[in-house]
């Protein structure tokens, strides 16, 4: 009995001190040690968005050709009686020299013919200025004539009323006064005439001067000149052979400039047209559409395509830009000059611009100050910008969506979205998040390369 009451009594005692000493050991235990999770801080490289000088720049391709194209064709018909020795295909030739001569035996007839008509009017208006003169010094001694005449008439008259003289004498000096007034009527009519006669014979001498002109002009057409300094094309005749009218007789090319034809994608053409600035524009007066394109200040420099051990370049101009936009291949031409392109050659390393020779043409707008990144620091259309934490004793990642008018090679330019003096992280992130901790690197060097490039240097190598 008491055996069983001890065995009561004393389990739950042992319970009571287990629980105590529980109780006892977690009110005394220290707290639990919290760490704080956090993504780790991430060394990143950035630049500082800031204006750089920034010439927008664009490739045409096209081909090149002759600023000048003669295709000389025969403005008379006749026989070849001469060609020059050198009027072969590649050659050439200078300014005004004789290439070509057609018999000119038929036209030096004509010319000959001319020239006597000519003088034989010339003749004939001196002897009526001279029969003229004759006729007024004849028309000045019957009018003397006449007036003594009359006075004699009248002394007469008065003899016969004093019936001092026979009638027949008063009769026959009428008759004689009748034939002096007629005379001079005569004199007066003649020289009258003059006028009318000079008149014809003046329009005579004109027509043979005429004549004659076209006599001279028609000889001057066997003689064929080149007009300009050129290189010979196609030749299209020989000596002895007869050319009718029209008939091509070769080609001359101009060698104090060619142009180049070039296409241009319309995605390069309006991002160039924009970076200039340029205030809304009228493209109907043709002289102000030339005052626009000179306006543009644009450079164009012309260098050969597919030929890798040529790496010359020939400073050009823009002249035209073209009519419309070809809608399969969505392009624009440019029509950009390049002279003297036979000046300066070296063999082997500078060659001329021939007719054909396929051609790269980068046209580079004036230098604007423009906001320049680098285009490996967009993302989908996003910067990541490292901005201060809350704090202010670090920095975070913060991504920002911007506007892209234009991209160029390694480089776009910004239209809104980031500002000057932010900086602007050039490396990759992962992950990707909006408060990332960062520790920055300044990529000064970088930042350098991108200046250059941005006016017109290339950046060497890749970028960091």
């Amino acid at each position: 009995m008491n055996t069983i009451f001890k065995r009561a009594f004393i389990l739950p005692l042992i319970v009571f001190v287990a629980l105590a000493l529980v109780i006892l050991i977690v009110k005394t235990r220290p707290p639990a040690e919290h760490e704080l999770l956090q993504y780790p801080t991430k060394t990143v490289e950035v630049i500082t968005a800031r204006k750089l000088p920034f010439r927008s720049r664009a490739i045409a391709y096209g081909y090149v050709e002759p600023d000048i194209l003669l295709k000389s064709r025969t403005e008379i018909s006749g026989k070849i009686s001469y060609v020059h020795p050198s009027l072969k295909k590649g050659a050439s030739l200078a300014k005004d020299t004789v290439v070509l001569r057609i018999e000119p035996t038929t036209f030096e007839f004509s010319l000959d013919q001319s020239t006597a008509a000519l003088a034989g009017s010339e003749s004939a208006l001196k002897q009526l200025e001279v029969e003229e003169a004759s006729a007024r010094r004849s028309l000045e001694i019957a009018e003397l004539n006449l007036l003594t005449g009359q006075k004699e008439l009248d002394r007469l008259l008065g003899i016969w009323e004093k019936r001092l003289v026979a009638r027949t004498v008063v009769d026959a000096e009428k008759q004689k006064m009748l034939q002096l007034k007629q005379q001079v009527e005569d004199l007066q009519g003649r020289i009258a005439s003059y006028a009318s006669r000079k008149a014809a014979t003046r329009a005579q001498i004109q027509q043979s001067r005429t004549q004659l002109d076209q006599s001279k002009d028609t000889l001057g057409r066997t003689e064929i000149r080149l007009p300009f300094d050129a290189r010979i094309g196609t030749v299209s005749v020989e000596k002895g052979e007869y050319a009718a009218v029209g008939t091509v007789l070769f080609e001359a090319l101009g060698t104090q400039a060619v142009e180049v034809n070039a296409t241009l994608p319309v995605g390069q053409f309006y991002p160039l047209i924009r970076s200039l600035g340029l205030s809304a524009l009228d493209l109907r007066n043709p002289e102000g559409l030339q005052s626009i394109i000179s306006r543009m200040q644009l450079d164009a420099v012309v260098s050969l395509v597919g030929y890798e051990s040529i790496s010359a370049t020939w400073q050009g101009e823009l002249l035209r830009i073209g009519e419309s936009i070809d809608p399969d291949r969505d392009t624009i031409n440019l029509v950009v000059v390049v002279n003297n392109p036979y000046e300066g050659v070296i063999p082997g390393k500078r060659p001329p611009l021939l007719k054909g020779m396929y051609a790269a043409v980068e046209i580079v707008a004036p230098a604007r100050d423009t906001l320049v990144l680098p285009r490996k620091a967009i993302h989908q259309g996003r910067v990541y910008v490292a901005t201060e934490n809350d704090s202010g004793t670090g920095h975070q990642l913060e991504i920002r969506r911007v506007n892209v008018v234009n991209t160029q090679g390694r480089l776009v330019v910004i239209g809104d979205g980031v500002a000057e003096g932010e900086k602007i992280i050039v490396t990759d992130v992962v992950p990707v998040l909006d408060g990332l901790p960062l520790k920055l690197v300044s990529a000064t060097a970088y930042a350098e390369e991108l200046a250059e490039e941005a006016l017109g240097e290339p950046l060497e190598g890749d970028s960091k």
